[in-house]
């Protein structure tokens, strides 16, 4: 007798599902096993192959970032190697989680469209058999992140600064770029045309301790390099005009004409010199047992100790991003799989991950500028990923 064959999908219910389901019945433990493990290796290397995509977009874009800032100042190379190499933790912590959910969504997406998920459902096993590998690679995925974004990351921030700090030294002239604008800790630099180390017009607008402010304008400068101890660079500018303004006495100034003037540029304009270590240079514990010293000091800067816990929450939210992911991911790929879910996979999950994106940057830079919200700039793209997952969830449990 003849049995006429409709669809793929019909395919599958009259033959393949029977088939599968005497197997599963024989030693259900086992393939039960083995199903899992097929599911390991499809979201790993589908994780490895999204990682090293994101990894060479971000490798790509910091490559650009130092080829305009120091490769065109003739750096030589065995320093941009390293400069590179110390920024490899970063990228690494930022791929991470961008490769879980993109990865994650195009594999069990691809496993959507071709019915893989449908056997597995017909053949006895839910969907917390597959949201078992799911959740546990995700959690893998943010472990060995946290470690690199706790522990590397601070490590290679340190080295970064340290020759950072040496090529700032023996070469001063990478902190000047043409028709632009410098802003340092405490100066702001209009700097016009540049020739090597020859500057046809620059303006310096700098503030003392004290408030007082004082206006530089010279038509010539030339920069060189200091041999004093925390002098990063000395500005010679030629036909100089000076202005001194008092912080409460505007109206009381003066005015100053120099043929020549020396201008030196301190390494602290350029570095936080308040600490030995930065926020950024810093692993968790530590941050936390600063976080509680600066709490125990009244005369700690609100704005300061909001960015210590900036830092300190980001290490956390950024890594543990994977599991958050993986979260949404598995009800994502099966509700919006059915067809090309591969590539529709692919486009959700970068979309998911320009918003995500955008909002970690937004959070930041709010909680920098207004000194609070620390916890909940990190954290609100997590919370966001996890409620819709939530929502999803909801809408695949009533299929």
């Amino acid at each position: 007798m003849r049995i006429k064959i409709e669809s793929l999908e019909h395919f599958y219910t009259l033959r393949i599902l029977p088939l599968f389901r005497s197997i599963c019945k024989k030693d259900s433990s086992l393939n039960k096993n083995t199903l899992e493990r097929y599911l390991f290796k499809e979201l790993f290397l589908y994780f490895i192959a999204l990682f090293l995509s994101f990894f060479m977009v971000f490798f790509v874009n910091q490559i650009l970032l130092l080829a305009e800032s120091i490769l065109q100042k003739h750096v030589p190379l065995w320093s941009v190697i390293k400069l590179i190499t110390y920024c490899l933790p970063f990228i690494i912590a930022q791929s991470a989680p961008f490769a879980t959910l993109v990865g994650f969504l195009m594999c069990l997406g691809r496993m959507m469209s071709s019915n893989e998920i449908l056997i597995i459902r017909a053949s006895g096993f839910g969907y917390k058999m597959i949201l078992k590998p799911v959740l546990l690679m995700g959690l893998a995925i943010s472990v060995g992140s946290f470690f690199v974004n706790d522990y590397l990351l601070p490590l290679g921030t340190i080295h970064y600064t340290k020759l950072f700090r040496e090529i700032l030294r023996s070469n001063p002239s990478i902190e000047i770029e043409p028709n632009s604008i410098k802003r340092t800790n405490n100066s702001t630099f209009v700097i016009g045309d540049v020739s090597e180390n020859e500057i046809s017009d620059m303006i310096i607008f700098d503030t003392s301790a004290e408030g007082s402010q004082r206006i530089i304008v010279a038509g010539k400068s030339s920069v060189s390099k200091h041999q004093k101890e925390g002098v990063a660079m000395k500005l010679s500018m030629n036909d100089a005009r000076v202005l001194l303004l008092e912080k409460n006495k505007r109206l009381n100034f003066d005015f100053l004409k120099s043929v020549l003037l020396s201008f030196n540029v301190f390494e602290s304009s350029f570095f936080d010199q308040n600490s030995s270590v930065s926020p950024r240079e810093m692993t968790s514990f530590d941050l936390y047992n600063q976080i509680k010293s600066l709490k125990k000091d009244e005369k700690t800067p609100p704005k300061k100790l909001n960015q210590y816990m900036l830092e300190f929450n980001k290490k956390f939210s950024i890594p543990f991003g994977s599991i958050f992911f993986a979260l949404l991911a598995m009800p994502l790929a099966i509700i919006f799989g059915k067809h090309n879910g591969q590539i529709i996979g692919l486009i959700i999950g970068i979309k998911i991950s320009f918003v995500y994106w955008a909002f970690m940057i937004l959070g930041q830079i709010f909680a920098s500028r207004s000194g609070q919200g620390a916890f909940l700039s990190m954290w609100l793209p997590n919370i966001l990923v996890l409620f819709f997952g939530i929502i999803f969830y909801m809408v695949l449990g009533r299929k």
